[in-house]
């Protein structure tokens, strides 16, 4: 699997497609693949498995069973659910079940209403179960003796009927085939059927190398809504609504203890999602969820290699429970580990995947005829080939600091007849990754001698993530802070408000808090541990740097909005201080800091004149610098990520902790990284107009002009 005797083959993943060999063969020697993939929707004929490719075969497995599922509906996989929100004007009331879903989506569970409960969303409390009742015939739940002018809803489990990804494909690209169910592994008789199915499957599939899992049992959470106008009611790759069923809920009681209920699950209409600081009860039914996906998924693994294939995981799609940082997962046993990306920040989610198993990146643009974000991609209007370059050279940058093993693409082959200009990029980018590669073969790249923190709520299980892919949450701030340093030359680590230990922040030069009020990745109610501020606040007066963005360490209760507010000089009014004065914000000329593009933050003021502005906007603090102890607080009103952006965040964090990165570049659009072994320095240019840089080496400077979306590679430095 590894390539790397022929520095132009190797290393790639092609998706082939019966009926279209001769295509397939020739696309495979200009891409140089060594591997081959069927998809969903294509299969591979038997020329192309004899084509001397190693052949994976994707797999999902609780998705292939539409007829086991029909007969044995209790094994399909379920989720809680809020009924529409009614008012009451009369003492009875009933609330259709399904109004707000697309009805192919869900069927009611209706031999599960001992978990059913019915709430007073008015006051928030509970309707006892006697003054409510389910009817069939209607599938409603009618409640007596309501409170007139009071708002009910109902929780309830519904079976999901149609896997969301087969059902995403039928309509957007107009799939014709049966929808696909998806079973609940976590039932016994289930675990029964799917072992006996892959061994069976395993027989039949002689030539397959590769078992490619997409991905594992549980989907990410993607509610469809019964109107156009809010098609799709609730949706977030970390949330565990769809791994909830009666058995799970009796074994976690049985471990725990205690009981979980509707309500934890439906959080008063919130939900769950990624940005959510968790309470105790989810987090316990995470782990508990995690220990029985990853301690099935062994048993499947084991099972793949007695028949002497190698097992594969796509970390997308149904990934929930098998979080690659958990302890848990280092268990299964996986020979390998596949993300999806578009993004820098996604290929160091996946290189950063402990253990000693392939890392491969499948490459954006899928080869369907339209694009995740609903735009034409291989079809008219679309251009698929300025797609790639552009999803490339963000992934490069990221690359070049932190390798994976294998590239590659999936879909179908087909619809690159039509597009040359593609077939020649991938080629390109083929060429480039490998040459990457072989570099990080022969010896470590340049790290300047800066470890960062990231402080979240979520910590090492959420390295690298926020929230999904970058465009289903670019307004975030620490997913843009990521995808500035997935290819800064520093060392980056993440942590979460247990590990604020006084070990842990000697070994940081700076620790970043960045996000909105109450979300998990700002820490919320974390921060009312008096301990964490004290260590940090101590940390930073030794010497440390605290990088706070948008509503850092915000918390309700205390005399600051901030808890970190005295470090960083500045606060957030949330309207409370409307009679109170406000130091005027007299910004400290700085051109560097100046380079920075960010929206002001309505409320932002200083604390008491001591912090440095270095960007203002409207009269609002928008950079500050504040100097405490030996240490800094810097605050950003907010962040994303561009390639100034980038650059200045990286003139601030050097600035801020007195250490300079070697082979730095004056260019914003251009990055660099050095290779001391080969004595090579490369540059990447991040746009599509050539670009003239100059790189500060140790005593001399090197000037070079590097082409729209290109890398140069310069040997002999130092």
């Amino acid at each position: 699997m590894d390539g790397g005797e022929d520095a132009m083959h190797g290393d790639f993943t092609m998706p082939g497609e019966a009926g279209y060999e001769n295509l397939t063969v020739r696309l495979a020697k200009r891409w140089g693949a060594d591997g081959i993939r069927d998809c969903e929707g294509t299969q591979l004929s038997d020329e192309l498995m004899r084509s001397g490719k190693v052949v994976y075969s994707t797999l999902c497995i609780i998705r292939e069973h539409t007829s086991f599922a029909k007969e044995h509906p209790f094994y399909q996989q379920q989720i809680f659910l809020e009924s529409e929100r009614l008012l009451a004007t009369d003492p009875s009331l009933r609330i259709p079940l399904l109004a707000l879903y697309f009805s192919k989506q869900f069927s009611i569970n209706e031999e599960s209403v001992a978990y059913w409960q019915v709430f007073d969303r008015t006051t928030g409390e509970l309707v006892v179960p006697s003054s409510w009742k389910y009817e069939s015939e209607t599938k409603s739940v009618v409640v007596e003796n309501t409170r007139q002018w009071h708002q009910y809803s109902v929780n309830f489990l519904a079976y999901r009927i149609w896997e969301e990804i087969n059902l995403y494909n039928h309509v957007t690209n107009h799939w014709d085939t049966e929808p696909l169910r998806q079973l609940d592994p976590r039932y016994p008789d289930v675990q029964e059927y799917l072992v006996a199915w892959l061994r069976r499957w395993c027989e039949a599939h002689l030539q397959t190398d590769v078992v490619r899992f997409t991905s594992l049992f549980y989907n990410f959470v993607w509610i469809w809504g019964s109107d156009e106008r809010n098609p799709f009611v609730f949706t977030d790759w970390a949330s565990y609504d769809s791994t909830v069923s009666p058995l799970a809920l009796e074994q976690f009681a049985q471990e725990y203890g205690y009981t979980l209920w509707g309500e934890d699950f439906i959080n008063q209409g919130y939900r769950n999602p990624n940005h959510i600081v968790w309470n105790q009860k989810m987090v316990d039914y995470l782990w508990f969820t995690n220990r029985f996906v990853c301690s099935f998924a062994k048993v499947l693994v084991d099972t793949v290699h007695e028949y002497g294939k190698k097992a594969f995981v796509f970390y997308d799609d149904s990934w929930v429970g098998m979080e690659p940082q958990s302890p848990a997962f280092q268990s299964i046993g996986f020979d390998g580990i596949i993300k999806c990306v578009f993004s820098g920040f996604e290929a160091r989610l996946c290189s950063a995947v402990p253990g000693n198993l392939v890392h491969e990146l499948r490459l954006h643009p899928y080869l369907f005829p339209v694009g995740l974000g609903g735009g034409p991609t291989f079809k008219e209007g679309g251009d698929p080939a300025l797609d790639a370059r552009r999803y490339w050279v963000q992934i490069r940058r990221a690359l070049l600091r932190s390798p994976v093993d294998r590239i590659g693409l999936g879909g179908y082959l087909h619809l690159t007849q039509d597009f040359p200009e593609f077939v020649d990029t991938i080629a390109d980018i083929a060429d480039q990754f490998r040459k990457i590669k072989q570099l990080h073969r022969n010896g470590s790249v340049y790290t300047a001698p800066i470890t960062i923190g990231i402080l979240t709520s979520w910590g090492k299980l959420r390295s690298w993530t926020c929230g999904g892919h970058y465009h289903e949450h670019p307004d975030l701030d620490l997913v843009n802070i990521l995808e500035s340093l997935a290819g800064l030359p520093y060392t980056v680590v993440f942590l979460d408000f247990d590990e604020v230990k006084p070990q842990n922040l000697a070994n940081l030069d700076v620790l970043i808090n960045a996000g909105f009020a109450a979300s998990s990745w700002s820490g919320g109610a974390h921060w009312k541990d008096d301990t964490v501020v004290e260590l940090l606040t101590r940390w930073v007066h030794e010497g440390g740097v605290f990088l706070g963005v948008n509503e850092p360490s915000v918390v309700d209760g205390y005399a600051d909005t901030m808890r970190m507010a005295p470090v960083l000089g500045v606060d957030v009014d949330d309207g409370r201080r409307l009679c109170h004065g406000l130091w005027r914000v007299e910004e400290v000329p700085s051109v560097q800091f100046r380079a920075f593009h960010i929206n002001k933050k309505d409320g932002v003021h200083l604390l008491d004149g001591e912090a440095k502005v270095l960007q203002a906007q409207d009269g609002f603090p928008v950079v500050t610098e504040h100097a405490v102890g030996k240490g800094k607080g810097l605050y950003l009103s907010g962040y994303r990520y561009s390639a100034q952006n980038t650059s200045a965040l990286r003139a601030l964090i050097e600035h801020a902790t007195g250490k300079k990165a070697l082979f730095a570049t004056d260019n914003p659009w251009v990055d660099s990284a050095y290779f001391p072994a080969l004595k090579t320095l490369v540059l990447v240019n991040g746009s599509a107009e050539t670009q003239q840089v100059i790189v500060q080496t140790d005593g001399r400077s090197v000037v070079r002009k590097v082409e729209g979306f290109g890398i140069h590679f310069i040997s002999n430095v130092l």
